[in-house]
């Protein structure tokens, strides 16, 4: 058994989804399945039931995950032991973004060449927990969160984007309205899983005559894209970070749909001058 195996283990557990916890781990899918068929045979029990549309943990997983937690703990716990005592700061978010995350990481560096600045990859609740906690900083999140002890910061706005495929019968047009688009299904996913897109979506069609018309849910371990392929007749959604390859961008031309993009920090956090010039760059980039 190797922590590797128990981070790649947590990670399929909480995506529910071997193609997304390979994607937050900056691995393949097929390495992630070998490395969990490998903690498998080592322990001699199967953790998850797989099938083509969906991961089920066994009752074996359900034990092992709280203890996986901790060993993984003590092992953050050890390096942040030994690790060198300079100014350091971590930031949590999501994959959509690392790029601009990234780059504002590189300017605080530049500003403060003896600081160390983690980026990690945690999901919107573990994001939350992490700042509240402590393990970490700032976080960065889409709209807003009302937390005691926590404290928010508008940083920018997103536009969203519609996607179709190039066979959907709006896709060769400049411009689109949300009329033009309401007869049409609407692929999302599920409502508890994403609240502020569906009421963002809700908002815009509210002072229309018509509202959208929802297809089925985008399913946790399917693409956007693949559902809109298997249904060309359909749109979607999109944040602008999100991936585009193989679909149309269409351009609205009356509403735009916008979402906040927001710092979320602990309200008796000491602004450090790193901490600041992280927030500065993030808005500048």
């Amino acid at each position: 058994m190797e922590l590797r195996q128990l981070a790649y283990f947590v990670a399929v557990c909480e995506e529910l989804s071997f193609s997304r916890a390979a994607t937050r781990c900056f691995i393949s899918q097929s390495a992630i399945s070998h490395q969990i068929a490998r903690l498998e045979r080592d322990l001699g029990v199967p953790l998850f039931e797989r099938s083509t549309r969906a991961v089920v943990p066994t009752d074996a997983t359900t034990r092992l995950l709280p203890l996986a937690k901790q060993m993984l703990s003590l092992e953050s716990a050890i390096r942040a032991a030994v690790r060198a005592s300079g100014p350091r700061i971590r930031l949590a978010a999501n994959m959509s973004f690392a790029s601009r995350s990234l780059s504002a990481i590189a300017g605080a560096r530049a500003a403060h060449p003896d600081a160390e600045i983690e980026f990690v990859i945690k999901p919107f609740r573990q994001r939350i927990t992490a700042v509240a906690d402590g393990d970490c900083d700032l976080a960065l999140i889409r709209g807003r969160v009302d937390q005691p002890g926590l404290m928010v910061e508008q940083l920018w706005v997103e536009d969203l984007v519609i996607a179709t495929t190039s066979g959907h019968p709006l896709a060769t047009r400049d411009t689109v309205t949300l009329n033009d688009l309401s007869p049409y299904p609407l692929l999302l996913p599920p409502e508890q899983e994403q609240v502020l897109l569906h009421n963002i979506i809700r908002s815009a069609f509210a002072d229309l005559p018509v509202g959208p018309t929802f297809g089925p849910p985008i399913p946790p371990d399917h693409t956007a894209t693949m559902e809109l392929i298997n249904r060309p007749e359909a749109w979607t959604v999109l944040y602008a970070q999100s991936p585009t390859e193989g679909l149309v961008v269409l351009q609205l031309a009356e509403h735009r749909l916008r979402i906040p993009v927001s710092a979320v920090l602990r309200d008796d956090s000491r602004r450090s001058p790193i901490l600041s010039t992280l927030l500065a760059t993030l808005q500048r980039s």
